[in-house]
């Protein structure tokens, strides 16, 4: 069922709520775009038609221009960081070129929106023996509870050993894993497939979990979920939020780290295989990234620590002058 982007008000002139609506309408079925994301668009989408409606403008993106859409970005000047700001004008931006697109304006005033500088801060590190002992936590956190464990060991094993969005892992499913192949095939951003190896750790983790899977369907006339790879108590397919607070229970268990989260996971594959001598090229197609230039940000992470290490341990750093 589709997200309302916002409680209609009872007028016959707003047609920027239907076209928000048909926005998202085409963002969950024909982009499939993840459900996190559809919710970021809902809810930056739905604070502008508010703004709009409130400020006396026309409730029409057709007849909006960008003087309307700059006094919006006003009202959150000093209340919003820079990458928030540059993430609502993203959401002007794509949703005014659906809207080209369908015909419904001729013009994109979105277009002329600059997006202010910012830098995205990366994960905070998680050291390699943090990141075993938080992907073998399952293990002991579950020993009465045999398939809870083996379904988060090899969520935790795909997290961290393929470097998956947690969209990714979620949106697997059972035809998706190839055990004897020993590989997956992903739906990453903007709909792209692709195929990703499997660890022989995360061979025998997923096989220990597919034969434990069933039991998660609780009571006798309990649904399961026939095509969901990783799924619940209820036999349902997880959600972001349920494995987001499982990453942050076993940060916690396996690394005393509470701040954990599944991109630190992601994260850490790729800085760990970077480290490793893995070459960047390769790193890019594990990730699914579309640009190098998003896998070299960890080129710089791998960088500092190499300074780091320098300058704990080389003679040369500690030579007086």
């Amino acid at each position: 069922m589709l997200p309302k982007s916002a409680e209609a008000d009872g007028s016959t002139d707003d047609r920027l709520f239907d076209q928000i609506d048909r926005f998202l309408s085409f963002l969950l079925g024909e982009r499939r775009s993840p459900e996190l994301t559809v919710r970021t668009y809902q809810r930056d989408l739905g604070k502008f038609r508010k703004f709009i409606i409130d400020k006396g403008f026309p409730a029409d993106a057709s007849e909006l221009d960008v003087r309307a859409l700059r006094s919006f970005l006003v009202s959150l000047f000093g209340r919003v960081k820079p990458a928030t700001m540059a993430r609502k004008i993203a959401a002007l931006r794509t949703f005014y070129r659906f809207l080209v697109r369908r015909g419904e304006t001729r013009s994109n005033p979105a277009a002329a929106l600059r997006v202010p500088k910012y830098t995205c801060p990366l994960p905070k590190l998680v050291s390699v023996d943090a990141a075993f002992g938080v992907v073998e936590a399952p293990d002991s956190e579950h020993q009465g509870k045999r398939a809870l464990g083996a379904r988060d060991r090899a969520m935790l094993e795909l997290l961290y050993g393929d470097g998956l969005r947690v969209s990714e892992l979620l949106g697997l499913d059972l035809q998706s894993v190839d055990i004897s192949e020993r590989t997956a095939r992903v739906l990453g951003k903007g709909n792209k497939e692709r195929l990703v190896p499997l660890g022989e750790k995360a061979v025998r983790a997923l096989d220990d979990y597919l034969g434990q899977r069933e039991k998660l369907c609780r009571g006798k006339n309990g649904r399961l979920d026939p095509a969901a790879l990783f799924v619940g108590r209820n036999g349902a397919r997880l959600t972001t939020r349920q494995v987001q607070r499982l990453v942050a229970r076993y940060g916690v268990l396996g690394a005393g780290r509470g701040d954990l989260h599944p991109h630190a996971l992601r994260h850490a594959c790729a800085t760990h295989l970077l480290d490793a001598g893995a070459d960047l090229r390769g790193i890019q197609e594990l990730l699914g990234h579309r640009c190098l230039s998003t896998t070299q940000k960890y080129t710089q992470v791998s960088m500092d620590r190499l300074m780091e290490a320098y300058d704990r341990a080389h003679p040369l750093a500690h030579r007086k002058r």
